[in-house]
């Protein structure tokens, strides 16, 4: 993301220690600034919108967020939350990102691009060598920014959510429990 799009600086919270901040020069605003985050708003969001989150609980919403870097978008003007993107990272080699949305009256404005492009930036500007997504719908706006699908021959997952075939709740057996 280079050049006249993105514009550092601005008044989005450059001034606090430890917060990445972008303004386009359209007037968006991108923070890392947990204060500046609406939690009630991702939470409908994500609980309401969003098919990989659907029903999520307010307090898993706060949890996540905290274990992780926030990434907001705000809207020219007012300041209102438009867009969110959260990251798990050990802030050294690995990130994933996760729980990106942008609201559905600002969509279209390549806010969504953006996000990830200025995410996919900050990381790199933190050492960060390999970021990892998972998208049922949205893979052309990340491969715009460079992101590949991965080789399925080497990635693995270890997923305790519902069993994908049965429908039902699928809890794992450990390796570890010992019958007497």
């Amino acid at each position: 993301m280079g050049g006249n799009w993105l514009v550092r600086g601005g008044s989005a919270g450059t001034n606090v220690p430890g917060v990445f901040a972008l303004t386009r020069p359209d007037g968006y605003q991108l923070s890392t600034d947990p204060a500046r985050l609406d939690l009630d708003r991702v939470h409908r969001w994500l609980s309401t919108d969003a098919y990989w989150a659907i029903g999520r609980e307010r307090d898993t919403v706060e949890r996540a967020f905290a274990g992780s870097i926030g990434f907001g978008v705000y809207r020219p003007g007012d300041g209102r939350q438009v867009a969110v993107a959260r990251v798990v990272t050990d802030r050294a080699t690995f990130a994933w990102l996760c729980d990106v949305y942008v609201d559905r009256a600002e969509r279209g404005r390549g806010l969504g691009t953006w996000l990830a492009g200025a995410v996919r930036d900050h990381l790199a500007e933190l050492g960060v060598r390999r970021i990892v997504l998972a998208t049922a719908d949205a893979h052309g706006v990340y491969a715009k920014i460079g992101f590949t699908p991965v080789e399925p021959d080497r990635w693995m997952e270890f997923d305790q959510r519902v069993n994908r075939v049965t429908g039902k709740d699928q809890p794992a057996e450990s390796p570890l429990t010992v019958e007497a």
